[in-house]
């Protein structure tokens, strides 16, 4: 791995939100070569930077929806984590579909398919809001798991565990609200 390490590319908050710091993945990044990338890496990424749009469009509408500010923090977070994997597609100089996307559109079928079946859900309640919000934090990490097995970029791996990590922090946070809310559990899917 890259000789930073994931607290030097992220902030934590004491809410359990994360934001990824530009300057501290510049830095980290900075001594890795460029290479060329695999037609698997680099449709991982842009995949990936569409997962972390729906990540952020999710918690937009849900925070307009319920007005509970875990959802308006994680949006936030999730902002940041598309600007870091935007900033790999730049470098990589790949294009980004997801730039022009209006919120709640998405290049890939998949991701908009599971956009328009999670937001109905995430309205019919708070706690099914937060249970979608903490499913959503659930399943990148095993996205991320995945890609990762798929490259040997350094600079790919750094940002992989890095969002994992915001994603795992974002699970605590969303399962927290939902306890504290409605004093329900929340079961992995």
């Amino acid at each position: 791995r890259s000789g930073a390490s994931v607290t030097t590319i992220m902030g934590v908050a004491d809410d359990g939100t994360t934001r990824i710091e530009a300057s501290g993945l510049a830095t980290a990044r900075a001594p890795v070569a460029l290479g060329e990338l695999t037609a698997e890496e680099a449709a991982g990424l842009v995949y990936l930077r569409a997962e972390e749009k729906l990540a952020h469009d999710l918690d937009t509408a849900l925070f307009a929806e319920w007005g509970v500010a875990v959802f308006e923090n994680i949006a936030d977070s999730e902002a940041t984590h598309t600007a870091a994997v935007q900033s790999l597609l730049e470098r990589y100089r790949l294009e980004d579909p997801a730039a022009a996307s209006a919120p709640g559109e998405f290049p890939h079928p998949a991701l908009q398919a599971l956009y328009d079946r999670l937001l109905p859900e995430g309205r019919r309640s708070l706690a099914d809001a937060l249970r979608v919000g903490a499913a959503v934090a659930e399943i990148d990490p095993l996205d991320l798991e995945e890609r990762s097995a798929q490259t040997d970029k350094l600079d790919i791996l750094t940002l992989h565990e890095s969002l994992a990590t915001g994603s795992r922090n974002h699970l605590r946070s969303f399962v927290s609200v939902l306890e504290r809310q409605t004093g329900e559990g929340y079961q992995p899917a």
